[in-house]
């Protein structure tokens, strides 16, 4: 499934949803299922910095995408980067280079959160972007 078509299943899930509460408790949920970092990549060196809580994101390459594992010690961010993972995960870097974010708006998520979440939401999608970027540069060597 390309990226595309994963964010647009994101949106309508969301769509099913009539208040931010309901929104928010589907955050969390999706939260449990992300999959998890090995503990030993919870190091400083995985931390996403700009974040309020602690959110550690590793990017593997593997057959020609990248995939991504990830953790957070607060649930709700949890549940954030894993409806990142779920959209940008086992993909090509250039295809994740080249995607838009804009099913974030689209659900209404940056809008919901307090600054510092929101900023750390962009900080998460940088970081996904930097190893993207990384894989794709050595692709081309």
């Amino acid at each position: 499934m390309s990226i595309k078509e994963i964010q647009n299943e994101i949106v309508d899930e969301f769509s099913m949803f009539d208040d931010w509460m309901q929104r928010y408790e589907y955050i969390i949920e999706l939260g449990k299922s992300l999959p998890l970092i090995d503990e030993r990549y919870k190091t400083d060196e995985n931390i996403i910095k700009g974040c309020q809580s602690k959110v550690w994101l590793r990017g593997d390459h593997n057959d020609g995408n990248v995939v991504f594992t990830a953790d957070s010690d607060a649930i709700l961010t949890k549940g954030i980067i894993a409806i990142l993972i779920r959209a940008f995960s086992n993909q090509p870097a250039s295809e994740i280079l080249e995607a838009d974010t804009d099913f974030i708006d689209d659900i209404g998520l940056r809008e919901h959160l307090s600054p510092t979440r929101a900023n750390g939401l962009v900080s998460m999608i940088k970081q996904i972007k930097m190893y993207a970027l990384a894989y794709d540069a050595q692709n081309k060597n």
